[in-house]
């Protein structure tokens, strides 16, 4: 279901910009995502939870070495092979972008540790603003190797900011004040899962319906080869990035299935936010791993939970 939303989001966004005039990007659908899709999440967010990041704290460190080393490097050695600027940049911000708004699905689904997923969660939301510094440091370093200018058109640090205040800061203060009206939880939870979809298809038909997403016009005319490239170098991302986590992580342990599934998903609607401001410094192919992402990862998820509900 949330892949047919998907594709029709995107589909009919990219149609309407096509059509018509197109949006102009504004920084308020960072704070419609913070406040639809991370908020409901941090509802189960509690301070006295914060132990179990020291009563696991090695699977914490393990969590994060994978998701802010290792799968950046192996981002990093696909993105080089591609050959492509935007494409290698699009594979790096899904490689630091951990999670997401489906992954405490999964962990549910899957019997992991559901509180020890949400501190997961808390922490890989706080890690955003590194990752654009992660993603700023790939632009200054990786461009003369693609034998292109890489010019901060929008200043990473800048928007670090911003995401701190729209994605991390608001969404945890209106979570403290809404947690107090219990009825307003309550009904939030009922209906979490269709909240989660109807933003996500908001947010993608916003996204593919700006003016600046239409220029993959120009890359199906002039440069269709990157299709088939950024496809191929978003399967094998995500399939090293699957054999390391079942090599990191003991799935037969309630406390590292929950961290198996921050590494094996990735929070593709903000790369897909991030993307859209950051074609002016990386190129319009940026986008094209993101896309792909959609429509690899959630039938790659499901296949990974058919999997261990059949091992358990």
């Amino acid at each position: 279901m949330q892949l047919i939303l998907v594709l029709l989001g995107a589909i009919l966004g990219f149609a309407y910009g096509y059509y018509n005039d197109g949006f102009i990007f504004s920084s308020k659908i960072c704070l419609f995502a913070g406040l639809t899709l991370i908020m409901p999440a941090l509802f189960k967010v509690k301070f006295k939870d914060m132990q179990l990041l020291w009563h696991h704290r090695t699977v914490v460190i393990k969590s994060l070495l994978l998701n802010y080393l290792l799968l950046p490097m192996f981002a990093l050695t696909v993105g080089l092979v591609s050959n492509d600027f935007g494409i290698a940049a699009g594979i790096f911000l899904l490689s630091v972008l951990s999670g997401g708004g489906m992954v405490m699905h999964w962990i549910k689904k899957s019997n992991g540790d559901t509180s020890l997923g949400f501190l997961l969660l808390f922490i890989n939301i706080m890690f955003v603003t590194l990752s654009l510094l992660m993603l700023h440091a790939f632009g200054i370093y990786t461009a003369d190797y693609f034998g292109v200018s890489y010019a901060d058109e929008v200043n990473m640090s800048n928007f670090a900011r911003g995401v701190i205040i729209l994605l991390i800061i608001i969404p945890f203060v209106a979570s403290r004040v809404i947690i107090f009206i219990k009825p307003l939880v309550s009904l939030i939870d009922r209906y979490r899962s269709y909240i989660s979809n109807i933003s996500i298809f908001l947010i993608l038909f916003y996204l593919f319906g700006l003016q600046s997403t239409q220029m993959l016009v120009d890359i199906y005319d002039f440069e269709p080869e990157l299709i088939p490239v950024s496809f191929l170098a978003v399967v094998m991302f995500y399939l090293l990035t699957l054999i390391s986590a079942r090599f990191v992580f003991d799935l037969d342990s309630a406390q590292e299935r929950a961290a198996f599934w921050h590494s094996v998903t990735r929070y593709i609607t903000l790369a897909l936010v991030i993307s859209t401001f950051s074609i002016q410094s990386f190129g319009v192919s940026m986008i094209l791993p993101i896309m792909f992402a959609y429509i690899i990862q959630i039938p790659f998820a499901i296949i990974i939970d058919k999997k261990l509900v059949e091992k358990d």
